[in-house]
């Protein structure tokens, strides 16, 4: 297979599998719902799955040491420190804004209800890189018997 079209098919494949897993464990606590498929936040990051994955297949493909991989590399701390820190802090603002419109007891028409978890818990962050490097390698195995 062409190694070029690896670079977002691996990520893709991984973020879609990470997010469908995401999909199938919020179903099975929350109950079915077709808008829980495109649900933030929770286990496992898609974020951290799909930057994994590229960091992994960039390295791959143009070596670990390459200015490349290193790039991918600082975009995806970026990704994850995000995913992990700033979007906590929106979910905290979320929070003390939905508390505030409670007891000042104002019109929930005008005041809709802020979502209060948006960002991700370490453990989602860890497990969400781990599926990025196992399925990225798997891929690449697979990919290499084609």
């Amino acid at each position: 297979m062409e190694t070029n079209y690896l670079y977002i098919i691996i990520p893709v494949l991984v973020g879609g599998i990470t997010q469908l897993t995401k999909f199938a464990i919020y179903t099975y606590k929350h109950g079915f719902k077709w808008d829980h498929l495109f649900t933030h936040g929770h286990m496992p990051s898609t974020h951290s799955a799909f930057v994994t994955a590229l960091v992994i297949t960039t390295g791959r493909l143009t070596g670990f040491n390459s200015g490349t991989f290193l790039v991918a590399f600082s975009m995806s701390i970026i990704i994850i420190d995000d995913a992990l820190r700033l979007r906590m802090y929106l979910g905290d603002q979320g929070r003390y804004l939905n508390m505030l419109v409670q007891s000042l007891k104002m019109d929930a028409k005008d005041f809709p209800k802020l979502k209060e978890r948006i960002g991700h818990r370490f453990s989602e962050v860890l497990v969400g890189i781990l599926f990025g490097i196992i399925l990225a390698n798997l891929f690449f195995y697979l990919f290499s018997k084609i």
